[in-house]
């Protein structure tokens, strides 16, 4: 080892908290940027919402798909600052960015490339597909700095400085806000508006993104001495495993938003009133799923210290508070919602039926808050210890073969409508949390199968 002794974070509550609490913040900014652009554009136009929502749909599976790709910075930083080479972190953080820069072309040229001839083969009509083109190929390319600064973002959450990166996107949502009241109302005097000009307002946001997240690493007074601006030896060991933690993870996000997206069709099967209702419900859980994000990315950070000192009674721990603290949290979430979920549902909407139909799902709803958030928490702890391919396996169980027939035969055939596809929600939540809280007592137990890794080669910043 190139440390003389494993740096990391003590496995406290407070510690936890400082970890996840800015990244909550940063989670919901992200959310925040989306609700702005379709609140501005919405007011504008509802031609031109159409516009962006069509446009958003491949871009927010593409985006998300790809951050996925980028969960081993984040992992394999966590567990070289626990095995004691905080030093090389640096070159985990360089190789990272090659990395995200790789994907965010990649998936730039497929998604413009091919996104206007997707959008035309869809079934939407010729004029929604035409409209929806130009904003596609803007917000393909807002891909590429969106990555890249997300990169530098789980670095820096890896190394307990959550702030910066939370400081940075809600900076970033400021820009976007005054460039979206700028330029969508067509008064700028730019030769854009509506729906266009909001994938301009994305691309530049992101852009001043990456540009801040930049700065925040380089005016951190370890980055140099961590690495950050040396050149990066040679691991393709290292690289290999950044890749396929993230490879896994990137089939989990893409099996559980395509599960979900779904569901959207099946409530469409039902009627308009059904969709209404099932889009107000998925939009709350979304908003409420930030919570137990950051909780799963802050114990993540702290199973995976513990994970690469070799301390399984600390992953333990860190797990264990980790459920902890995400089981007390969703529990008042559940109280708020349930007695609030009519007056959520009247914030959402006018219509008195839809109205009737979002509260009563809010309500059942609660029924799988708890374990969709225990189940995150528990994904993240297992990708920590390099325990990446089972919970891939695991989600697609829980989410393809329990929830998708499940919501369908609940909501159809049974009758059971907006309510049906949740109890599939709550049946598909409960098996993944089970399953993979299950993996996870398994192998930080004494004979279970974790701490089973080869040790890195002195002088690798691999994980």
């Amino acid at each position: 080892m190139n440390a003389a002794a494993p740096i990391h974070l003590p496995i406290r509550l407070s510690t936890l908290l400082r970890l996840a609490g800015p990244v909550v913040l940063s989670r919901i900014g992200i959310m925040m940027m989306g609700l702005v652009d379709t609140v501005v554009v919405g007011r504008h136009s509802g031609v031109e919402l159409g516009y962006l929502a069509i446009a958003w749909a491949p871009t927010g599976v593409v985006l998300t798909t790809s951050i996925g790709l980028l969960a081993g910075i984040q992992v394999q930083t966590a567990q070289a600052i626990g095995e004691g080479r905080r030093v090389e972190t640096g070159a985990v953080l360089r190789r990272g960015i090659v990395y995200a820069t790789i994907i965010g072309i990649v998936a730039a040229l497929l998604l413009a490339g091919f996104g206007p001839w997707l959008l035309g083969h869809s079934g939407v009509s010729a004029d929604l597909a035409a409209g929806a083109a130009p904003v596609l190929i803007m917000l393909s390319l807002s891909l590429i700095p969106i990555l890249i600064g997300d990169a530098g973002v789980f670095w820096l959450e890896a190394h307990g400085r959550a702030v910066p990166g939370a400081v940075v996107m809600w900076l970033s949502n400021g820009i976007n806000l005054a460039l979206n009241l700028w330029l969508v109302p067509g008064n700028s005097g730019f030769a854009v508006e509506g729906a266009l000009a909001t994938g301009w307002a994305t691309l530049i946001s992101r852009i001043a993104f990456l540009v801040m997240v930049g700065a925040a690493i380089l005016l951190w007074h370890e980055a140099r001495s961590l690495g950050v601006l040396a050149r990066t030896p040679k691991d393709t060991v290292a690289s290999r495993r950044m890749r396929r933690i993230g490879y896994a993870a990137a089939l989990s996000y893409f099996i559980e938003a395509g599960a979900f997206q779904s569901m959207t069709i099946v409530a469409g099967w039902i009627g308009a009133t059904a969709v209404a209702a099932w889009a107000i419900t998925v939009n709350a859980a979304a908003l409420i799923f930030m919570l137990p994000l950051g909780l799963a990315t802050a114990t993540g950070v702290l199973v995976g210290r513990a994970h690469g000192a070799g301390d399984r009674v600390g992953i333990r721990r860190a797990g264990m508070l980790g459920f902890g603290t995400t089981l007390g949290v969703l529990l008042v979430v559940c109280a708020v919602v349930g007695f609030g979920s009519g007056l959520i549902a009247a914030g959402y909407a006018t219509d008195p039926a839809v109205q009737r139909l979002a509260a009563a799902a809010l309500l059942l709803s609660c029924l799988f808050y708890v374990a969709d958030g225990l189940q995150v928490v528990a994904a993240q702890s297992l990708r920590a210890q390099n325990d990446i391919w089972v919970p891939t396996a695991i989600h697609f169980v829980s989410y393809l073969l329990v929830m998708m027939p499940l919501c369908y035969g609940l909501a159809i055939p049974l009758g059971l409508g907006v309510n049906g596809i949740v109890w599939g929600v709550i049946a598909a939540s409960l098996v993944s949390a089970v399953l993979l809280g299950g993996r996870f007592w398994w192998k930080s137990s004494p004979g279970g199968g974790g701490l089973r890794r080869a040790l890195p080669q002195p002088g690798s910043a691999g994980g």
